[in-house]
């Protein structure tokens, strides 16, 4: 096997770090387009790394980097606007494709707080059977939420219950950042995307539809001592991918954000700072979004100030196999102080990247296979779940 990453930053970094301890590939290629950081994040990891250069909104860049190292599968570990030309380059270069998030929403026209528009992953969905016919795989959503989430959902239904009223994917953390009033542990720009944009959720009958953000507070306890968390909906995948292949009445994701972190989206919502669209400032073309990023620190730079502990889980309720009610809780917790202290990551950036260098090596064994567009819930669970653990970072479940 041989990896092309796309993207140097936390996410990408980490996943080097731990991907450095396995031996399923040949090379990795970790491209960037600031060379400086690509080469940071392989050093010290050895001769299968290689630092290179690559444009990831250029399909062809992304082909012909592909090409020139012949690579079998490539990793995006960049944010979800780059998406589709890393798709359609991964493609053109016969090479896989996998994924942490996938290609952007556009909400309806007139009625965004109650119908969808282009939904998360259409687009990817679209070329679906191209895919297919080529026999290749597109592996998409396969990072923590949307990855793991989903791996959890389809064990839930395999393992657990006969029949099931609802999957939410609840996400939840105590994390401080010494130091700082305000310092996002994960990509502000994908945040914004995702936390302002109109939720989704899906119910039989009805299919998906959409909400207001932040709508259908509720205080959900997450365990390992982080404790009571209140949740909003919030727009993610899980939503458009656990229906397509796991049956349940209704499936949502809420999001433990906090009145502050609320409050600060709301206000750049309001004076425009979330735009993508550029705008002139003094002659200079530039994004208010990305302006935001600039301005807040590195997220992957926060881990020695970073106190806590994050979880992302599966919480599931309906019947069980012997027809009685039954809610679990299914999750996976990273305590900040034992990433840093085991691979250098800050815990959320490290949670993020274990789960798509399992899922590569899982293809490598050929313990998952598959060809078209898919999510992790259309892939067997317990090989994934089972290699997590032998990673160094176990799963669990709560009885609710």
């Amino acid at each position: 096997m041989r990896i092309l990453l796309v993207g140097a930053g936390g996410v990408g970094s980490a996943a080097v770090a731990i991907a450095a301890r396995r031996s399923f590939f040949e090379t990795m290629v970790v491209a960037d387009h600031d060379l400086d950081r690509a080469v940071r994040a392989v050093a010290g990891h050895g001769d299968r790394f290689v630092a290179a250069t690559v444009d990831a909104s250029s399909t062809e860049a992304v082909t012909a980097l592909c090409r020139e190292h012949r690579i079998t599968h490539v990793l995006n570990a960049v944010d979800p606007r780059f998406v589709m030309p890393i798709f359609d380059g991964a493609f053109a270069a016969g090479a896989d494709y996998l994924d942490m998030a996938m290609s952007l929403s556009r909400p309806h026209p007139s009625r965004p707080w109650s119908e969808t528009g282009v939904k998360l992953g259409d687009e990817q969905f679209a070329a679906a059977d191209r895919w297919e016919t080529a026999g290749r795989l597109a592996l998409c959503g396969i990072g923590i939420e949307p990855g793991l989430s989903d791996v959890f959902a389809r064990y839930a239904a395999d393992e657990l219950f006969d029949e099931i009223d609802e999957i939410g994917v609840r996400d939840g953390a105590n994390l401080t950042v010494d130091g700082y009033d305000f310092a996002p542990s994960f990509s502000i720009w994908t945040t914004i995307e995702e936390c302002l944009n109109p939720p989704v959720i899906w119910e039989a009958g009805r299919g998906w539809f959409t909400t207001e953000p932040f709508s259908e507070p509720e205080v959900f306890h997450f365990p390992e001592g982080i404790g009571p968390v209140e949740c909003v909906n919030v727009e993610h995948e899980e939503v458009l991918l656990i229906p397509r292949w796991v049956e349940a009445k209704r499936v949502t994701f809420k999001y433990g954000l906090g009145d502050e972190f609320i409050e600060v989206l709301k206000s750049l919502h309001k004076v425009g700072l979330d735009a993508t669209t550029p705008v002139t400032v003094r002659g200079v073309q530039v994004s208010p979004r990305d302006v935001v990023a600039a301005a807040l620190p590195d997220p992957a730079t926060l881990g020695d100030r970073m106190r806590g502990k994050t979880c992302a889980g599966t919480w599931v309720r309906g019947r069980s196999t012997s027809g009685e009610p039954r809610e679990v809780y299914l999750y996976h917790v990273v305590d900040n102080e034992w990433s840093m202290r085991e691979y250098g990551h800050q815990a959320v950036v490290w949670q993020t990247a274990v789960n798509p260098v399992v899922a590569l090596e899982l293809l490598a064994t050929g313990a998952w296979s598959g060809t078209g567009v898919l999510g992790p819930e259309a892939l067997p669970p317990k090989p994934f779940l089972d290699l997590l653990t032998g990673y160094g970072s176990p799963w669990g479940m709560e009885e609710r």
